[in-house]
């Protein structure tokens, strides 16, 4: 948990392990080794790390993510490592219009205008649809946050933010989408020490409109419980989302695993910026984009156009 040390925000080792994905005992090798990062001591001698320390680690484990090795990483400062960190840019086709679409709400959360981001977004989701909404508005401002954070643009709680609020208007349109046609049952989570949720939204909105049911279980499912729920749901389809902050080397085995649990006939989907890097294993559906998800929802009907009963209504396909 972070904490107020001296009137200055600092974080215990545990929750930087958590929020940058480094091991507690990486971080004391990279103290030893390298002089950094340099934690204080709390009142019981605990290892306290300021916000600054905490940024600096998130963007070199993003680097090492990329293949840097930390020891050059360690004689970088802040600008340079910003420097190496990939410029991601608005998706190919994006218009002059949805660029300054993007900078303006951008800079609603730069102003910490709540209310005026929350009616911002909403009158976009009118003007434009659900679907529209989801590609051309929140996956490319996604992407405009994520890229701010890195260049020290944004605060933390500016992040958090835009998140949680993206998140409501998500979630309330959502939830006045008619129930799914059932063609399709997609169970969406994420596995242990996965926090993001606001990918998963995007992909249950495109996929809902597509006439998906969609079964969301939330964040940080242990992978026994996400077989368990994909067979009690009588579910076609696993998708789970890995943000960019989640260890890449972690991935394919954890995706092995699920994908031993799981039944043959169950397809297991992943997506987000975690996994575009990652090596996925054989018999898992990688999805780069949100068109990837639809079209993987158009692949998985074309054999047979599979049909499901409602839940309880009978037995599943083989």
């Amino acid at each position: 948990m972070s904490r107020t040390f001296m009137s200055v925000p600092s974080f215990t080792i545990a929750a930087v392990e958590r929020d940058t994905g480094l091991s507690k005992d990486v971080l004391r090798v990279w103290e030893r080794r390298y002089g950094f990062p340099v934690p204080t001591r709390d009142a019981n001698g605990e290892r306290v790390y300021t916000t600054a320390q905490v940024n600096h680690l998130r963007l070199i484990k993003r680097l090492m993510d990329q293949g840097h090795r930390p020891g050059k990483l360690m004689q970088l400062d802040a600008e340079q490592l910003a420097a190496l960190a990939p410029r991601r840019a608005l998706p190919p086709g994006a218009t002059g219009e949805a660029h300054d679409a993007v900078a303006g709400l951008l800079e609603l959360v730069r102003q910490h205008d709540a209310d005026g981001l929350v009616r911002a977004l909403q009158q976009r989701l009118g003007r434009q649809g659900l679907q529209r909404f989801v590609m051309d508005t929140v996956a490319p401002l996604t992407q405009a946050v994520g890229q701010a954070w890195e260049r020290g643009q944004l605060e933390v709680f500016e992040e958090h933010l835009f998140s949680e609020l993206t998140k409501r208007v998500l979630r309330q349109a959502i939830a006045s989408l008619p129930r799914g046609t059932t063609r399709a049952r997609v169970l969406l989570t994420t596995v242990p020490d996965e926090q993001h949720i606001l990918g998963l939204l995007m992909v249950e909105a495109v996929l809902a409109l597509e006439g998906a049911e969609c079964i969301p279980l939330g964040t940080q499912m242990p992978l026994g419980d996400i077989d368990r729920a994909a067979r009690a749901h009588q579910a076609d389809i696993v998708a789970l989302s890995f943000s960019q902050a989640f260890a890449t080397r972690q991935i394919p085995e954890l995706l092995r695993q699920l994908r031993a649990l799981l039944p043959e006939s169950v397809a297991l989907w992943v997506g987000g910026a975690g996994v575009l890097g990652a090596t996925v294993p054989e018999g898992v559906v990688r999805l780069a984009s949100l068109d990837d998800a639809l079209r993987a929802l158009a692949a998985w009907r074309l054999p047979g156009d599979q049909q499901r009963p409602a839940a309880g209504a009978g037995a599943g396909p083989a």
